[in-house]
């Protein structure tokens, strides 16, 4: 099991499309000093599928790609998998490897999954998110700029970080040492096909099955719905999504942008004619692999990228 007091080095080994070197090595860094809030979960170590995707997660962590020539800023990366999994090789490691070509270093999120028995339920995760916000606020990895700290998140990931966003002001959880001082809102939000909305029609998801049951009230549903908590001090938005998504349905983007708007956040929102759902860094030769050019652009206006 991942040491809840050490950091452990660990090495990619994996090439992305866009990126300008091999892996560089990354260290994982457990999230809390002893047990998560509210305990439960499962043990071991984190089981893990022939595409990369991960589960049986019993200590959160945030796994840190540092690129070979930092620029200061940091962006929190969490994959999507509808809380049922993680998808680490799909999405957030291309993403992070993606991102510290670039200069920025990446930390991939490795959230609690709600049904692998932790007491805490569908708020397990979000104390992930923020705590790991915190940390890297709080200084835990070095040489970081507090004030460029941001968030990218891919479907259910996007749900998560949606709501970290949102609700940074609101405590998930009681505070444990001098790391919960800071903030949990990230400087920019960029999501992926999100999950936004778990109200109906659009809730015929995993992550609202997962979150709020079968048969949940209105109130349970709005309550983990993104756009119902979206504020003005939210960070500015980037969106992108496909038109012929089959999962998160465009009108969660539809939602998530409307509340943006009657809000004051500002917001960039991409609709792709076509792309599905899961394409993560982009599918050569289709419509999404334009995306990371977007992204980029608007990483260097929010002053993460020279």
């Amino acid at each position: 099991m991942i040491s809840r007091r050490h950091v452990l080095t660990l090495f990619a080994a994996m090439l992305v499309p866009g990126t300008r070197s091999r892996a560089a090595p990354s260290e994982l860094l457990a999230l809390w000093p002893g047990v998560a809030p509210g305990g439960g979960g499962p043990s071991g170590e984190p089981l893990q599928a022939s595409g990369g995707a991960l589960r049986n997660i019993a200590v959160p962590a945030i796994e840190i790609v540092r690129p070979a020539r930092p620029n200061g800023s940091a962006i929190l990366v969490a994959a999507g998998g509808g809380y049922r999994r993680i998808e680490i090789g799909k999405e957030a490691r291309r993403a992070a490897l993606w991102l510290a070509a670039r200069g920025i270093t990446a930390c991939i999120l490795r959230y609690r999954l709600p049904a692998e028995g932790w007491v805490n339920g569908p708020l397990a995760p979000l104390q992930d998110a923020q705590r790991a916000l915190r940390l890297l606020r709080g200084g835990r990895v070095p040489d970081i700029d507090p004030e460029r700290i941001g968030a990218l998140g891919f479907s259910a990931g996007g749900h998560l970080l949606g709501m970290a966003a949102s609700c940074a002001a609101e405590s998930s959880y009681e505070p444990v040492d001098a790391a919960d001082r800071h903030s949990a809102r990230p400087s920019a939000l960029a999501l992926l096909y999100p999950i936004v909305t778990l109200l109906p029609p659009y809730d015929d998801t995993s992550t609202r099955r997962i979150l709020v049951g079968r048969h949940p009230t209105r109130s349970q549903s709005a309550r983990w719905s993104v756009e119902t908590h979206v504020h003005a001090d939210c960070p500015p938005l980037l969106l992108v999504e496909a038109l012929d998504d089959p999962i998160a349905a465009p009108a969660n983007g539809a939602l998530l942008a409307r509340a943006c708007r009657d809000a004051g956040v500002a917001i960039e929102w991409h609709r792709l004619a076509s792309g599905g759902h899961g394409f993560g860094m982009g599918r050569p030769g289709e419509p999404s692999a334009a995306w990371p050019g977007w992204y980029e652009a608007w990483l260097r206006r929010q002053s993460f990228l020279p």
